[in-house]
């Protein structure tokens, strides 16, 4: 189960440390992907982006960069931004906060950037606050849902589509686990959004 948008008191109690949304930005969304690169996926999220002349946000988790340095150099070469995922995808809720911290530094050492994504959204009040000073921490406002097995390619379509306003950030993943799904509403979001005269812009 998840929340396809971000719980309202959430994000503003904590939007002085967390970015949710971009404000002041009509007609502008920002998609972002978790958990790649890799080769099987990522080449096929940048031809779309190609397609429409879209830019996004890629959090990388170290350890794929360090496997498929050449689809990292992809990503950069399209112009896209990236973010720091952790080098190995931990679970801050279930991490020391010293391994937790280590982790993230191992990754910043091949991914330079000063944005970070914490996996599954995981991360505590204590992590936020040490985090915060030397990273920008990046949540979301809209949940494409393309990693869950039980939702179907249409369903995530309509989570984007239904959900998304001027400025938000929108999360889908290039890996394995949420391709499909991920491809079908990529697309389809694409497409619709374009049509409305949105463009499409990575996190600075």
């Amino acid at each position: 189960m998840y929340l396809v948008n971000s719980p309202y008191l959430l994000s503003e109690l904590s939007k002085k440390k967390i970015l949710w949304k971009i404000d002041n930005c009509p007609k502008v969304l920002y998609l972002t992907f978790d958990d790649g690169p890799i080769p099987e996926v990522t080449p096929q999220v940048l031809d779309l982006l190609a397609q429409y002349n879209a830019k996004a946000t890629f959090f990388m988790v170290g350890e794929n960069v360090q496997k498929y340095p050449e689809v990292y150099e992809q990503v950069i070469i399209a112009g896209h931004a990236i973010g720091n995922h952790t080098f190995n995808h931990l679970k801050g809720f279930y991490t020391k906060d010293f391994a937790y911290y280590k982790n993230i530094v191992k990754a910043s050492s091949i991914i330079p950037s000063q944005l970070f994504r914490p996996p599954h959204g995981q991360i505590t009040p204590r992590q936020i606050k040490a985090i915060s000073k030397h990273f920008k921490i990046v949540m979301w406002s809209v949940l494409s849902g393309d990693f869950d097995p039980k939702t179907s390619p249409e369903q995530c379509r309509s989570n984007i589509i239904d959900n998304a306003e001027s400025g938000s950030i929108i999360v889908m993943h290039d890996s394995l686990k949420a391709e499909r799904n991920m491809l079908f509403a990529l697309e389809a979001s694409l497409l619709h959004f374009s049509s409305l005269g949105y463009q499409f812009k990575s996190i600075s």
